[in-house]
C-alpha cells in the first residue's frame, strides 16, 4: 500500500530524530579521535628524533675514544723516539727523530682539540636530547589521558550508538528510495546534519529564515513535501514533532 504524504513526512522526521541522536553521541566524543591521532604522530616523531640524537651522541663518544687512543699511540711513539735520541750517530738522524717527536706532539694537540669539540657538541646535543625526552614523556602522558577519556566515552556510548544505528536502518525501510537519496544528500550538505526540520517562530529551524504564512499553512496540511526556499531542507509542522515525541 502506497504511503500518504503525511506518512512519508513522519517517516522522514523519525529517521532525522534517530540520526540527530547519533550525531549528538558523536559530538560528545568531539575532537578526541583526531586529538589522539595527532598525539600519536607527535610521539612517533619525537621517538624518531630521540633515536637520531642518541645515534649521533654514540658516534661522538666513539670519536672521543678513537682520539684518546690516538693520543696514547702518539705518546708511546714520543717515548720511543726520545729513547732513540740517545743512540743517534749524527745530526741528520737527530733532526729526523726530533721531527717525528714534533709531528707526534702536533697529532696529540689536534686530537685534544677534536676531543674538546666533540665534548662541546655532546653537551649541546645532550640538552636537545633531554628536552626532546621531556617533551616525549609529556606527549605520552597526554596521549594516555586522551586515550583513557576516549575509551570511557566510547564504552559509555557504543551500545546506545549501535542500537540507534540499527533503528535508523529499520527506519530507512519505510522511506522510498528517491526520498531517502534526497534526505541523505541534504544531511551530507548540512553542517549540522539536519535534513528535516520543523517550523519554529514562523521560521525554518534549519536556516532561521522566515516562512510566509501561506507556505506554513501548506506545510501543516501535509498534502505535499515542501522544502525551505533558502536552505532546501524538508519542512514539517510542529505537530509532527510533538507526535514523534509521544511515540
Amino acid at each position: 500500500m502506497e504511503q500518504t504524504v503525511e506518512q512519508k513526512l513522519k517517516a522522514l522526521y523519525e529517521l532525522q530524530t534517530i540520526h540527530t541522536k547519533i550525531d549528538r553521541i558523536r559530538q560528545i566524543r568531539g575532537e578526541l579521535p583526531m586529538e589522539v591521532a595527532d598525539l600519536e604522530d607527535d610521539v612517533a616523531q619525537l621517538e624518531t628524533r630521540i633515536n637520531k640524537i642518541k645515534a649521533e651522541l654514540d658516534d661522538l663518544e666513539d670519536n672521543i675514544v678513537t682520539r684518546k687512543n690516538l693520543i696514547k699511540e702518539a705518546q708511546a711513539n714520543i717515548k720511543k723516539y726520545e729513547g732513540q735520541l740517545t743512540d743517534v750517530k749524527n745530526n741528520r738522524e737527530y733532526e729526523a727523530i726530533s721531527k717525528e717527536i714534533e709531528i707526534q706532539g702536533l697529532d696529540i694537540q689536534v686530537s685534544e682539540k677534536k676531543i674538546r669539540e666533540f665534548e662541546y657538541e655532546i653537551g649541546n646535543k645532550t640538552q636537545v636530547y633531554d628536552k626532546a625526552a621531556a617533551d616525549l614523556e609529556s606527549r605520552k602522558n597526554d596521549l594516555d589521558a586522551k586515550k583513557a577519556e576516549l575509551g570511557t566515552i566510547t564504552a559509555e556510548t557504543q551500545k546506545e550508538e549501535e542500537e540507534l544505528t540499527s533503528q535508523a536502518e529499520q527506519a530507512k525501510d519505510h522511506i522510498e528510495p528517491r526520498l531517502l537519496t534526497a534526505y541523505t544528500r541534504l544531511r551530507q550538505n548540512a553542517k549540522n546534519g539536519l535534513a528535516v526540520v520543523t517550523i519554529q517562530r514562523d521560521s525554518c529551524s534549519g536556516c532561521f529564515n522566515q516562512i510566509p504564512p501561506q507556505r506554513q499553512a501548506d506545510i501543516r496540511q501535509r498534502k505535499k513535501i515542501i522544502v525551505c526556499e533558502h536552505c532546501g531542507r524538508i519542512l514539517v509542522d510542529e505537530q509532527i514533532a510533538l507526535e514523534a515525541e509521544t511515540v
